[in-house]
């Protein structure tokens, strides 16, 4: 399996499902889960809460820290463990798709400092076999005399870094021998990545936080990001934990299935879609868009803040509504609430009531056919014009 980190990549459905099920019920403290979709029934973990746990059970919430080798600070503040033996974070698979190998002396520009990018991508190197320059950030010029001295191959950092290494190396003069760069931690632009390309430097992305490590990942067909095997992703309308269907935009649930650290249903807050289909490199999991946004819609309407939570309150008080929406409007100088619901046999009173209740504002309650909201991961739309 030379072109794969290893053979769960291009597993079957069928076996990536069992395997991930068994791991998830070992981590469950009751209650098997007969099913993969069973996992929709357990409550959403937001990152506030972990803030409300560590501070009551400090140093991580009550969470058993015998294989931890590290503690990092995110802000927050948060804190998360990290172990820098068996490629704990699972980049070691992002790296490996990136082409970088044994061959390869990989200069680490991410931060080592408190957060534990620098010391999630200096494990993946290791999981490689590739060799680590521990670069950090800052002081380019340093960095570029380290890549020339030493023939670093591959960069690791976020996408826009390597430009400022280039474009430093071209103004001193030195030729760097850069051919893989894995980046993270921001947005990768086409017109950055083609650069990149230009120069001879194959760029791909991953998606990856400091509580879960690595969610989905690019191959060399950059078609959609591949989930990775140790996490289960679901994507939700936000605010409910309820999954949408397959292509729809929404939040991305991910339940990591570390035993070390198992967080179920972990809210990234990000918003992505399901790209349907496998990907031309013959892995097998499923597929994601990418980063489309954030979930966290909150909007302060008539001076009240309104939030997906409560959108979510509002269709669970009436059956019939399968959906709902809200638009936020400017009607002269004065705030206006439209809410948007799909339902059949809906009684408008009823739901102007309900509005009131939820969401503690009056509002105009438009009934549309199911199906003909929009598809974008939106539940609150603000339409209101800030220039």
């Amino acid at each position: 399996m030379a072109d794969y980190f290893d053979t769960l990549e291009t597993r079957s459905a069928d076996e990536r499902a069992a395997a991930q099920r068994a791991a998830l019920n070992a981590l469950l403290p009751e209650g098997k889960l007969v099913t993969q979709e069973g996992l929709a029934a357990l409550p959403i973990l937001r990152k506030a809460d972990l803030v409300a746990r560590q501070k009551e059970t400090p140093p991580l919430g009550g969470v058993l820290t015998a294989n931890i080798t590290h503690y990092f600070q995110s802000p927050g503040p948060i804190y998360e463990p990290g172990r820098m033996q068996g490629d704990w974070w699972r980049l070691g698979r992002f790296l490996h798709a990136t082409g970088i190998g044994a061959a390869d002396v990989v200069q680490n520009c991410f931060s080592y400092h408190l957060t534990p990018a620098g010391m999630m991508f200096e494990s993946a190197a290791q999981a490689v076999g590739a060799k680590v320059l521990p670069a950090g950030t800052g002081q380019t010029e340093l960095q570029v005399e380290a890549a020339a001295h030493l023939g670093c191959t591959a960069y690791a950092g976020t996408p826009d870094y390597l430009k400022i290494i280039l474009d430093k190396a071209d103004e001193m003069g030195r030729a760097l021998q850069f051919t893989r760069a894995a980046v993270g931690g921001g947005a990768l632009f086409p017109s950055l990545r083609a650069e990149y390309a230009d120069r001879g430097i194959q760029c791909l992305q991953c998606y990856a936080t400091a509580d879960l490590g690595n969610i989905a990942y690019e191959s060399e067909a950059m078609e959609g990001m591949i989930v990775d095997e140790g996490v289960i992703v679901e994507i939700v309308t936000p605010g409910t934990g309820i999954p949408v269907a397959e292509g729809e935009v929404g939040e991305v649930i991910v339940t990591a299935l570390n035993p070390d650290y198992p967080l179920i249903r972990f809210a990234t807050g990000d918003l992505s879609a399901v790209l349907s289909g496998q990907s031309p490199c013959g892995r097998t999991n499923m597929r994601i868009k990418g980063w489309m946004g954030r979930a966290d819609q909150t909007t302060k309407i008539k001076g009240m803040f309104v939030r997906p939570e409560q959108v979510a309150a509002l269709v669970a008080r009436h059956p019939e509504v399968v959906k709902a929406r809200i638009i936020a409007t400017r009607t002269g100088e004065q705030d206006a609430l439209i809410v948007q619901v799909e339902a059949e046999g809906a009684d408008q009173a009823a739901l102007e009531s309900s509005v009131q209740a939820t969401l503690k504002l009056r509002g105009t309650v438009e009934i549309v056919p199911l199906g003909s909201l929009p598809k974008d991961g939106l539940v609150i739309d603000d339409q209101r014009n800030y220039d």
